[in-house]
Formats: C-alpha cells, structure tokens, sequence
C-alpha cells in the first residue's frame, strides 16, 4: 500500500481515512496477486534496504540479505577510514556490497564485477542514486566504483587489490530450498554453484591471489554446511591467518584469509 500511494508508514498510519482511487485500488489488487503467487516483495516494489540504505531490485539480481551485513561489517574491519584501499567486488548483482563500502569509506577505489550486464545496470543506477560521485565505466577517481562486466578475474588484467569480496552463488544444484519462497523468483545463475555449491567459491579461492596485493585478504560469503570446506579450501591455496565468522543466528557464513605474497 505504502508503494501504491508514494506515502511512507507514517504517512499511511496518518491518514487512515484515506479511500482509494480505481487505479490505485487495482494496482495494489494486482500486487497482492502477484505476491499471493510468491513474488518476493522486493520485486513487487522494486526495492530492499540494506545497511540502513534502499536499493532498487529487479529479477535481475540477488535480493539483498540481512547475513551479508556481516561481511560487510568484517570488510570495513580491515579498510581504515583515513587511508586509501583498493576494492574488488566479485559479482556485485545489485551492488549492494560495494556501494555500502563507497559510502562509509569514501577513499576507497572500487572494481565491482558482474557477469551479466543487466544486473550491472542495476548497480550502476544505485550507485548513482546513493553515492554523491558518479559511477564511470572508464578508469575511476578515488571514491569511484568502476562497473565491469566480467566472470569472476576474466576482465581485470594486471589490476591488485587490498581487499577482495564476495557473495557467490553457493546452492547446491538440489537442494530443495531452491523450490521455496522467495528463491524461486531470484536468478538461478546467482544462486546455484555447482553440484555440491561450491564451484564459484572454488574459483575464486584458487585465483584470487594472482589480484592481491601482499597481505591483501580475500573474505567471501557461503552456505550454512560449508564452512569447513571452504577453510579447507583457503588453507590449501596457502591463504594465511583464516578465519571463520558466524551470523547472529549463530550458523558459520563468511570465510577469508590473507595473501601472504
């Protein structure tokens, strides 16, 4: 209703009183339709919020998670406010990761990558939205974000990072929760990883230190069963001082270590 009317909750609670025009009353029909079938909501009104700012969402990209506030959290750990870094956001989707990280360090430069073009239009329009600088698709100014269309490193040339993050696709090919809720609406390719879920973060593990600079960390998101995995996979590539994070529902999530060359 609140998308309907253009009005915020305040507003609605406000102004009870309030009847419906036709066309207003048959939009928001329509959308209780729609979600009746299962849209997810973000789709209906063409946004989520996360870290406290409002991203638009289209079928296009991965709707933006509570759990992935974590690893935003623990990247902001290792990016000091007053020193510049440099950041890769490997299949940026929405641009949800990297435009939070533009805007609470403003110092940053930012390569976020996508695999498809219509998602990184997606994130290309958030970050003009919500950044006070304007997202190029040539090299950046610092504070910048520098879109590009890319799977995984194929594009990035000799470029190095401080800091490498992802949230990958990391379902299992069967896993049954991909007939439920919400996920059947989102896009397979940002879901799925593989047989097991681990195809993408395997990738990405065994090259993301050929892109860091020495000491750089890679940190990256994974499902609720594969954090032994995935730190298994870091020590392996010889990633140094891994570690392994829970969400506050207690369940392992992120997983990330430091390039020591």
């Amino acid at each position: 209703m609140q998308r309907v009317l253009r009005r915020s909750h305040a507003q609605l609670i406000a102004h009870p009183e309030y009847l419906l025009t036709v066309t207003e009353l048959a939009e928001f029909e329509l959308l209780l339709r729609r979600r009746e079938a299962g849209e997810p909501v973000a789709y209906l009104i063409g946004e989520r919020e996360f870290f406290g700012l409002s991203f638009t969402v289209t079928p296009d990209v991965l709707i933006p998670r509570p759990e992935t506030e974590l690893l935003v959290e623990l990247a902001l750990l290792h990016l000091p406010e007053d020193a510049p870094r440099s950041v890769l956001d490997l299949g940026t989707g929405s641009g949800a990761i990297a435009i939070t990280l533009a805007a609470r360090r403003p110092l940053l430069d930012l390569v976020a990558t996508d695999e498809s073009a219509d998602a990184l239009r997606v994130a290309a329009s958030n970050a003009r939205r919500l950044l006070p600088s304007t997202p190029t698709l040539a090299l950046p100014r610092r504070g910048e974000i520098r879109f590009l269309e890319s799977e995984w490193f194929s594009e990035l040339g000799s470029l190095r990072f401080d800091l490498i993050i992802a949230n990958p696709p990391y379902v299992a090919a069967n896993d049954p929760h991909l007939e439920q809720g919400d996920v059947r609406f989102e896009p397979r390719s940002a879901l799925i990883g593989g047989g097991d879920g681990l195809r993408c973060i395997r990738h990405i593990v065994a090259h993301a230190r050929e892109y860091l600079k020495p000491g750089g960390w890679l940190l990256f998101e994974h499902g609720y069963d594969q954090a032994d995995a995935c730190c298994a996979l870091l020590q392996a590539a010889a990633y140094v001082d891994i570690l392994s994070r829970r969400d506050l529902a207690g369940i392992p999530r992120l997983a990330g270590g430091r390039s020591w060359t």
